[in-house]
């Protein structure tokens, strides 16, 4: 009995193995099929921008739809690899001093601009110092500040040979910086720092405001823009990595009716969307399409200081105080935001833990004290009746149903009616650049994830603080942290910096972002960076 029993068991053993060998070659020969046949699938992807790109010049770019098609036609001298970490991108080769203050950067021998000429040390150089320069009004000039003679130079104060930054030969690039900087390869992967090709620009003011003659040295090139239409960019043959790049062609829509491009979405006109329409996130966040991830950002409402009624620091205190912010992203928003109740949002790892944690929150909701301060605050002013405000946003879906919340919030909490004004993006960055406003939407996404570059919006000669708030304690802070060395002084000195600004109240924080999106089963290979829309220069489309 038990020799049969043997004899039994191992016949089953040895069937069990053959169907398991006939599952794993069947497997392996689908797996294999399906390979072949993405081999003659066309590796194409069409995204929503939303809106028109207000400016495709790394120089003047300033929004993330911008930096979206920016970071997919540029390449720095660091890029950022699948895991967001910067890696050398156009130069192949970096030395630094023993004081920490001088780069020498190697550009790439192979590194070439998309008609095929190289990329040269001298279009870096003239690049940085063409943001640098007062005439051409970048709004991000103040990042270079790091580098020697770079605030003086674009304040005026300077000429543009005592600036830090030099092409030794043509492919040698010398970097100075007034004191070490710890994040300078993540700073660098901005835009920003992007290069331009010097004889294109000098030749061609307009050479960014078309695809015709558009000139770039990243992984793609410009081939098409039908303005306030689409955007649509092709592989650069001339890249030198172009052989780690797997998607040929990237289309850009631009659809901002939420309703609209989750329909097109639905109908495989477009591969990817983002900000899904807040009714169709319960029915869809159990499809295997639906992602959520964080996104270091705060969503806030600025106030314009020099405007009545928001030049009085206890209106604005009262303003911030009266809203429900877990209303709004659990009723509105819903895609896991936090609310907000300071400027820095959760994600910093500092010696002492989270940032936003350790600096936990500055005000509380209240509506008893929103109506004290309120009364206090016009009182002050000898107002008996509140000025008229008007709240702007730029056109979305979500954005105007989040300023319809605050502005019934608002009203019942203290009384105050307000009028909702909204315009298109390009036109709002405008307007609010030109501080033409009282109450106003913005968003702030952090470069890359550091107090620095979040608080850096309110400083108060930076082109985007469009508040007209001003403050020596918050910019002296700030100064003295970018070049602290000691991390955990540094952070205090971030944590005091924030303080100050979160006692004057010129803005209204909301919550803190994250990003939802719907992507096609089809795709794989497609980067979420937590502080940048998606990354498709992986992508690869798979057969059916």
């Amino acid at each position: 009995m038990r020799k049969a029993f043997s004899n039994l068991s191992a016949l089953l053993l040895l069937v069990s193995t053959i169907l398991a060998g006939c599952s794993s070659n069947q497997t392996s020969s689908d797996a294999e099929r399906k390979e072949e046949a993405t081999k003659n699938v066309k590796q194409e992807i069409t995204l929503n921008a939303l809106s028109e790109p207000p400016s495709l010049d790394p120089a003047l770019a300033t929004d993330t739809t911008s930096g979206w098609v920016i970071d997919h036609l540029f390449e720095g001298l660091y890029t950022k690899n699948k895991k967001g970490e910067p890696v050398l991108g156009a130069a192949s080769d970096v030395k630094v001093s023993d004081d920490g203050k001088t780069y020498t950067f190697t550009i790439r021998e192979d590194a070439k601009w998309s008609d095929g000429d190289p990329v040269t040390a001298q279009d870096f150089e003239y690049a940085w110092k063409r943001v640098l320069n007062p005439e051409t009004g970048s709004a991000f000039a103040f990042y270079m500040y790091y580098i020697k003679g770079a605030e003086e130079y674009n304040k005026g104060k300077a000429s543009v040979d005592e600036v830090g930054v030099k092409a030794l030969d043509d492919k040698t690039l010398q970097v100075q910086l007034d004191a070490p900087l710890s994040y300078f390869d993540k700073l660098l992967t901005m835009w920003t720092f992007y290069p331009v090709k010097k004889s294109l620009v000098e030749s061609n003011k307009k050479w960014a405001a078309e695809a015709e003659g558009y000139v770039s040295n990243g992984a793609y090139k410009l081939t098409s823009w039908k303005h306030n239409s689409e955007v649509v960019i092709g592989k650069n043959e001339h890249y030198w990595n172009k052989d780690e790049i797997n998607m040929e062609k990237v289309t850009w829509k631009m659809v901002n009716d939420a309703t609209t491009y989750y329909q097109m979405y639905k109908t495989g006109e477009l591969d990817l969307i983002q900000t899904l329409p807040t009714d169709v996130i319960a029915q869809e966040k159990d499809s295997e399409e639906f992602k959520i991830v964080p996104y270091f950002g705060t969503y806030m409402f600025m106030f314009n200081v020099e405007k009545e009624p928001f030049n009085n620091p206890k209106i604005r205190c009262a303003f911030a105080m009266a809203i429900n912010r877990k209303a709004i992203v659990n009723n509105i928003t819903k895609s896991g935001e936090t609310p907000a109740y300071a400027f820095v949002p959760y994600g910093v790892n500092t010696p002492d833990g989270d940032f936003r944690k350790v600096g936990g929150t500055y005000f509380k909701e209240n509506a008893k004290e929103a109506k004290k301060l309120l009364q206090e605050g016009m009182k002050e002013e000898g107002w008996n009746k509140l000025p008229e405000v008007t709240l702007m946003y730029n056109t979305a879906e979500n954005n105007k149903k989040v300023a319809e919340a605050v502005q019934e919030m608002i009203k019942n909490t203290l009384g105050v009616k307000i009028k909702l004004a909204n315009q298109e993006w390009k036109t709002y960055l405008e307007t609010t650049a030109q501080s033409n406003f009282q109450m106003a939407r913005m968003g702030w996404i952090g470069i890359f994830v550091d107090p620095t570059v979040i608080l850096d919006y309110y400083l108060g000669d930076s082109p985007n603080n469009r508040t007209k708030w001003v403050n020596g304690k918050f910019d002296n802070l700030m100064a003295q942290a970018k070049v602290e060395q000691d991390e955990t002084k540094r952070f205090q000195l971030l944590h005091e910096a924030e303080k100050v600004l979160m006692a004057d109240m010129p803005f209204m924080p909301v919550y803190f972002y994250s990003q939802n999106y719907l992507t096609s089963k089809k795709f794989k290979g497609i980067v979420y960076p937590i502080n940048r829309y998606p990354d498709v220069r992986w992508a690869k489309k798979i057969a059916d």
